[in-house]
Parts: C-alpha cells; structure tokens; sequence
C-alpha cells in the first residue's frame, strides 16, 4: 500500500494545461464590444434573432443556446434570441430542410419583416451536410428560402458564430454606407 502512494505522487500529472479562460473570455469580451458597436449603430441597439430549427440533429440548436449562458452572454451585446419571427430581424436556420418542415420555415421566412437577414448555421443549413441527398430533406435551407449568409461547421462553436455575426454585421455596414453614397 505504501508503495503505491509512493507511486501516485512520483508520477507526474497526466493532465493537459487547458487554456486560460480568463483569456478566452478577455477574447470573447473584445469581440463582443465590436459587435457591440455595429449592434448599436445598424440596428438601434437591439438584434433581435429568430431560431428556426429546419429538422436538425440539435447540435447547431445546442451551440446557439451556449450564446445565451453565463460564459458568452450575448444580451450583454444587445443581440436577443425572440420567439415570433415578427419581431425578428435574423432568422437563422439549422439542419437540412425536411419535408415536414419546409412550410414552417417558408412561413416563418414570410413572417419576418423586411429588409430580414437570413443566416443558415452549420453545414447541414447550408447544403445537408450528412443528411444531403437523402428523401426526407431538401438539403440546405437556400433550395427553400434566400439565404444571405453562412456559418459553416459541424456544429460551428459559440465563438465561430460570434466571429462571423461581426463579419456579417461587418458587411451589412459596409453595404448601408455604399448605398449612401
């Protein structure tokens, strides 16, 4: 017995240093600042997102909802998940469109006051992904609805959707001010 206590604490931790969080957070604090900003200047303060689950394995569903916890906490930003697509202004779709699903999603894609954004997040959105070419769906959510922008992975991470938000915010901006001029 004395021997194998000898043995535990001679062996080195087999344990891999993870990241600092607080230097993840200070990252993902500084991105959100910059989304921030564009939230406040493009849409008065407020984006408001509506979800549409399109028939997904709930992965992208599961990331989406990291967003909204204690660690990312994107109302912080100004950007809220809402549950009518009438009071959005991103819909973001997930998963192949299904059959069932295609006349929610059209319904919720007309729902959704102009000039809407439509983001599709993960590969399954964008073109089926494991699912495309199967019976039940349609593939990706642009054989159903236009689609504006993507957020491709299987499923992307909370801070991959943060990062392309800014970038689609990013070029909203840079769209309203070439209109402008």
């Amino acid at each position: 017995m004395l021997r194998l206590l000898t043995k535990i604490f001679r062996t080195k931790s087999p344990v891999i240093p993870f990241r600092d969080s607080a230097m993840e957070k200070d990252e993902v604090a500084a991105l959100g600042g910059k989304i921030s900003d564009r939230v406040k200047k493009l849409f008065r303060g407020s984006l408001a997102i509506r979800q549409v689950d399109a028939g997904s394995d709930n992965a992208c569903e599961q990331e989406l909802v990291a967003l909204s916890n204690a660690f990312y906490d994107i109302e912080r930003f100004g950007i809220h998940f809402v549950a009518s697509p009438r009071h959005a202004d991103m819909l973001m779709v997930t998963g192949p469109v299904t059959r069932n699903m295609r006349e929610a999603l059209v319904r919720a894609y007309r729902a959704t006051p102009d000039p809407k954004i439509v983001v599709a997040v993960g590969d399954d959105a964008i073109d089926g992904g494991i699912y495309r070419g199967s019976y039940a769906v349609l593939d990706g959510a642009h054989n159903v609805i236009p689609v504006d922008y993507q957020i491709p992975g299987d499923p992307p991470s909370p801070k991959i959707i943060l990062r392309h938000l800014l970038a689609i915010l990013n070029d909203i901006e840079h769209k309203k001010s070439a209109s402008l001029s």
